[in-house]
């Protein structure tokens, strides 16, 4: 069983659900409205083919739970899940899982970090896929130097008045703000000052308040840059929350003012129980749902360029892309 099956908070809110041998549990194309938990049976996702046809892209059995980015954002199916046998489960619509987390049982935020693991698990997924691509902006890689702050300057700005524009802190209220903003220290860096590498530490992470941060992930001897980081952006959070090295390298695209966070500071406030906890815990769900949207994008890049040059490398793609079973709502699937 997953570890969101067993938390009885979860299943309390939840209502049973089966499905016979060929019923559709989601269609392709229909708007999300929560996650489907499998408790005994087999389903299969497939997506229709621009040129025909269908491409299977998952199979889930017991235990499984899919449509969970359904539980923090609206978005649209990118799948078709049809039951292969007689189906049983659970199904958690999305405003019982935000009232549950909203009420601050202890049980409730121990299940929205489990959400941010299994966020966090498919980027990385999804990130190593991409990386083992070659795109045309790849170049060779750079090792990141020794990190340096010995050039960083306090802001030659009012820094404070910015934080409630940063969409980092949407819906935070003045004093939860201040309670983030008490764990750091703000710094003024340089354009190509570097942040970090990858396989450091993570010893803090940072929000940028203004400029912007190149994100670099390497590939053997290659590097491709994944992401522009600008005004709330969180950089190197994942690596901070887990006590883990960074996946990737960071430096300023541009003179930047950055709102450093120690990373122990941030996971204890990240993990504490009152109201600041889960406002952060929001905050990262929709980081992580933006990151997600980026490597989306560059996976249907590589699928266009796949498709043009008939390289049988779409096809890997293409269930790399529809394998998550949600996309953001609006948003246009690879052609």
């Amino acid at each position: 069983m997953s570890l969101l099956q067993q938390n009885a908070k979860l299943l309390a809110v939840s209502r049973p659900v089966s499905f016979a041998a060929g019923e559709r549990l989601v269609r392709q194309g229909e708007p999300t409205r929560g996650a489907f938990i499998i408790g005994a049976g087999v389903v299969e996702a497939q997506v229709a083919m621009p040129g025909g046809g269908m491409l299977t892209v998952a199979e889930l059995r017991d235990g499984d739970i899919f449509g969970e980015m359904a539980l923090i954002e609206r978005g649209i199916c990118s799948a078709t899940v049809t039951a292969r046998a007689e189906v049983r489960g659970w199904f958690v619509e999305r405003e019982d899982f935000r009232a549950l987390v909203a009420s601050r049982d202890p049980a409730a935020l121990e299940l929205s970090r489990a959400l941010t693991q299994v966020l966090a698990a498919k980027l990385r997924v999804l990130n190593a896929k991409v990386r083992e691509h070659p795109a045309a902006e790849d170049r060779p890689a750079r090792k990141a130097p020794a990190v340096d702050f010995s050039s960083a300057k306090e802001p030659s700005f009012e820094w404070r008045p910015f934080l409630p524009l940063l969409r980092f802190f949407e819906g935070f209220e003045p004093a939860d703000i201040d309670a983030v903003a008490a764990i750091g220290r703000a710094l003024e860096l340089p354009r190509d000052a570097w942040l970090f590498g990858s396989g450091q530490a993570a010893e803090t992470c940072f929000l940028v308040i203004r400029g912007a941060v190149e994100v670099v992930a390497a590939h053997g001897a290659m590097e491709r840059r994944v992401a522009v980081a600008g005004p709330g952006e969180l950089v190197g959070y994942l690596a901070a929350l887990e006590r883990t090295q960074h996946a990737a390298s960071a430096r300023l695209r541009e003179k930047a003012c950055l709102l450093e966070l120690p990373a122990s500071a941030l996971a204890k406030l990240y993990e504490g129980k009152d109201s600041v906890s889960v406002k952060l815990q929001h905050a990262i769900h929709a980081s992580l749902l933006r990151s997600l949207a980026r490597t989306n994008n560059l996976l249907t890049r590589l699928i266009s360029h796949a498709r043009l040059s008939a390289r049988p490398a779409s096809l890997d793609l293409e269930t790399a892309l529809h394998g998550q079973l949600w996309r953001p709502a609006g948003s246009e699937e690879a052609r």
